[in-house]
């Protein structure tokens, strides 16, 4: 299949997509690699009869192809870290979860449980509401744990960081799951390291997938929560992806992901009238809108009638998306997030810190699981879980195996 340093050639360099945080536009699109023309349309010829324009169009689908065959691929090797620190004693953390409700904060919880059980360090959770007071009452009570280290799961890190500080300058080592828009260190911040997948790759290949099929012929609607910079970013490059693949954005809906099982059903129902055939795709940032947006896709009569809406998700690969895929109902993909790999990360990198080294800078691979390969990687238990030995890797380099 494809080549798996296409997302490096189609120009997801690091200073490429530190520079799209800082402003989209054309520019920005080139930068991607993402600068077609007005149509892209697919030649009925074969290629040697195609005119210069459909050649090019031609061209450029057949490397979406390639991208997206990438990211699909199942069982990918490890490539993360082989070596590091053994496990230092004596230590104990304080996890702290934006909100459980939220499957990717809950799945990489399991993962940091199962994790500190082998390294042998004792752990408590607190956890939040999602709301503001919610957040500062029990980041205050993660804070004065006693935790020799705290793990943030989620949130925006700009929120946390003032009752952070005094942590830090404690001695407290201190990382994040999905608290940045970026994955790795995080400079004058008292959060050391951002663990996520890359937000931009996880966003534009959820965009291409959309676009593959019919070559561009969709009309989208992508739901972000705009107070999380992680979801903020990664709406607006499914948007630019879709405007550069000839696509139509009919709007950008942004709902507090606290809100969605309040808000989602009427919103849907308001937006199929709003918008009629001409919505024939959802993308999200966070598989949780879909949940919602079935129910009442179905009370007017979707999935019966031969019109079914096609969803895609930027996240997180949760067990009821997993379930719509391989029912082949509605959901389509989802750029699942290795949950359970990135609690173990979290623990590694975190005894990382308590030895003064620098982190692993280990980014794992953007991974779109479809219903070709939902039999792999952890998906019969309704996960994925990266089939690539990497539990057994971290336990050797902690000495515990």
């Amino acid at each position: 299949m494809s080549d798996p340093t296409a997302f490096k050639h189609a120009g997801l360099h690091i200073a490429g997509r530190r520079r799209f945080c800082a402003a989209l536009g054309s520019a920005g699109l080139l930068e991607l690699g993402l600068g077609w023309g007005s149509s892209l349309a697919p030649a009925a010829a074969g290629a040697a009869d195609m005119d210069p324009a459909s050649r090019n169009a031609a061209s450029k689908w057949a490397e979406v192809q390639e991208v997206v065959g990438a990211a699909s691929r199942p069982g990918l090797e490890w490539r993360g870290p082989t070596t590091g620190p053994k496990a230092m004693p004596g230590k104990s953390i304080a996890i702290w979860a934006d909100n459980l409700r939220n499957g990717g904060v809950l799945g990489t919880a399991v993962g940091i449980r199962e994790a500190t059980r082998q390294i042998g360090w004792p752990a408590k959770l607190f956890h939040s509401d999602g709301s503001v007071a919610g957040m500062e009452n029990s980041l205050a009570r993660a804070v004065a744990s006693g935790a020799d280290g705290i793990i943030l799961l989620a949130g925006d890190h700009r929120r946390m960081e003032p009752h952070l500080r005094r942590a830090a300058d404690d001695g407290k080592k201190i990382i994040g799951w999905h608290v940045a828009a970026l994955p790795g260190p995080m400079a004058a911040s008292p959060i050391s390291l951002n663990i996520s997948t890359d937000p931009l790759e996880v966003a534009r290949v959820t965009a291409l997938a959309a676009l593959l099929p019919s070559r561009g012929d969709i009309g989208a609607i992508i739901f972000t929560d705009n107070s999380i910079e992680l979801a903020r970013v990664k709406a607006e490059q499914m948007a630019a992806v879709i405007r550069a693949g000839g696509g139509t954005l009919l709007e950008v809906v942004d709902m507090p992901l606290t809100a969605v099982p309040q808000q989602m059903r009427d919103m849907t129902r308001a937006l199929l009238a709003k918008h009629g055939a001409n919505w024939t795709h959802a993308l999200a940032i966070n598989d949780i809108y879909f949940d919602f947006a079935v129910a009442q896709l179905t009370a007017q009569g979707q999935g019966l009638s031969g019109r079914e809406l096609n969803m895609l998700s930027a996240g997180d690969g949760s067990a009821s998306a997993i379930l719509r895929i391989m029912a082949s109902s509605f959901q389509s993909s989802t750029v699942a997030e290795p949950l359970n790999l990135q609690g173990w990360q979290s623990v590694d990198e975190l005894n990382r810190l308590f030895y003064g080294m620098p982190s692993s800078n280990f980014v794992a691979p953007a991974h779109l699981l479809t219903l070709a390969n939902i039999a792999y990687d952890g998906g019969p238990r309704m996960m994925f879980d990266p089939d690539n030995g990497y539990r057994d890797i971290y336990r050797g380099i902690w000495g515990t195996a």
